[in-house]
């Protein structure tokens, strides 16, 4: 079965099972190969889809010399350090808060606690007076807060805004415009979540990724940081033999069970996925009115392993 028939038998399935996927579409690193869309194609919030754009800045930002994973987050605010701090907050790296393992051991900053007033006014502040339970870098524990830290630390090390940054190394390159992005109390970007693309602007990310780095023949980020955002790094508190899903973690991507695959990946099906064997990469957006863990199954039965088999 080809990629197009792949395609469209999916299509087919989704339009007689309705999983309340909004668009789906597959590329290669230069072009849209396939594109369907159930609903009027718009702009969406696309969730935590943002934290992989955030790895990505700082990608540029280590690139640029300005930024190195060994960095520490209590160096980049000592105004906000509370009096006594625990010797594990001290420790806590950039690293640390890619990998989801900064040692708070707890969902800070989700998008429900953001809504309630969680944080407010100053989220660095409020993240550094959080007890710090786990040594860092040792265990996986998903929180927003880890990505909107590390937001703000590239701010603090290029000398402006995450929205700037990106816009200027990213955004206007790939042909994006300025997406509407949520912002914190204080007019900084949520490097974890609320930012707002179509489909084929969200996907570009996972093209740039498979181009090692490269768009339309002009570097963005360097080959060794797609290489390294995008493996292996740490152990995921799912049960891969439950869903597939959850097999590993990167540097804000998560690991696919396909051999050198990884995603990015929003709530409700925000994702694109990369799968550099196969020289693809697929995208989706989901309605809020699904429920994605059980559209898994039929995304990993119905597409992912039907493309990973056929290019193979």
């Amino acid at each position: 079965m080809s990629m197009e028939q792949i395609f469209e038998n999916f299509v087919r399935l989704e339009k007689e099972r309705d999983y309340k996927i909004e668009a789906v579409a597959i590329a290669d690193e230069e072009k849209v190969l396939l594109e369907h869309h159930f609903y009027p194609d718009k702009v969406r919030n696309i969730y935590s889809h943002t934290k992989s754009y955030m790895s990505l800045a700082a990608g540029i930002a280590m690139d640029e010399g300005k930024l190195s994973l060994s960095d520490k987050l209590s160096d980049f605010f000592p105004e906000k350090l509370p009096q006594n701090p625990d010797e594990r907050l001290l420790r806590i790296t950039l690293r640390d808060l890619l990998t989801m393992s900064s040692g708070f051991d707890e969902c800070y900053l989700m998008g429900s606690g953001r809504r309630s007033g969680e944080g407010i006014p100053d989220y660095v502040r409020y993240m550094l007076a959080r007890p710090v339970k786990q040594n860092p870098g040792e265990k996986f524990h998903y929180s927003t807060a880890d990505s909107i830290l590390a937001g703000r630390m590239i701010e603090k090390a290029v000398g402006m805004r995450l929205g700037e940054y990106l816009y200027g190394h990213v955004f206007a390159k790939l042909g994006q415009g300025w997406p509407l992005w949520e912002n914190d109390p204080e007019g900084h970007p949520v490097g974890g979540g609320g930012m707002h693309m179509k489909l084929t602007d969200m996907m570009k990310l996972g093209q740039l990724y498979l181009g090692e780095g490269k768009w339309k023949g002009e570097r963005i980020v360097s080959r060794e940081w797609t290489k390294e955002s995008g493996s292996f790094k740490i152990s995921t508190d799912g049960h891969p033999e439950k869903n597939v899903w959850k097999c590993g973690y990167g540097y804000q991507f998560w690991m696919c069970p396909y051999p050198g695959s990884y995603r990015a990946d929003g709530s409700y099906g925000q994702i694109t996925a990369v799968l550099p064997q196969q020289g693809i990469v697929v995208a989706l957006q989901c309605s809020e009115e699904g429920d994605f863990n059980r559209t898994t199954e039929f995304l990993h039965e119905n597409l992912f392993l039907p493309l990973v088999e056929e290019l193979s």
